[in-house]
């Protein structure tokens, strides 16, 4: 009975770590990178948090397309032959974006670690 437990709880770790972890092929950058590659035009910048956060605040050449709509909306707004760099509020949202992105088939595509909470 002891052993079950044990690998109930190593199971229950192994996913709450999984979810923490980055993606493969996705790059990492900071809000100090992000001002770099604004200006490159061939590159889609995605906002994954709500509407009403994005019109609170919001970087400019960002487009919001909420987390809960990615799946859907992705192929249909975005160009998979086009890098695309994700931001939420702290990061945690657009590293589910990316992994989201990465299991539709985008090749390319960067998260921005700390979020618009970084964002100076």
């Amino acid at each position: 009975m002891d052993y079950i437990n044990y690998l109930l709880i190593a199971i229950f770790l192994f996913l709450i770590i999984k979810r923490f972890l980055p993606t493969k092929g996705v790059t990492n950058i900071s809000t100090t990178e992000l001002k770099n590659e604004l200006i490159d035009k061939n590159k889609q910048f995605v906002d994954v948090r709500t509407p009403v956060e994005f019109k609170g605040n919001h970087i400019r050449g960002f487009k919001n397309i909420p987390l809960q709509n990615l799946a859907q909306s992705a192929e249909k707004e975005l160009n998979k032959e086009k890098e695309v760099i994700v931001i939420c509020q702290s990061g945690m949202r657009s590293l589910q974006a990316t992994k989201i992105l990465k299991k539709l088939g985008f090749s390319k595509v960067t998260n921005v670690k700390g979020g618009m909470s970084a964002w100076i």
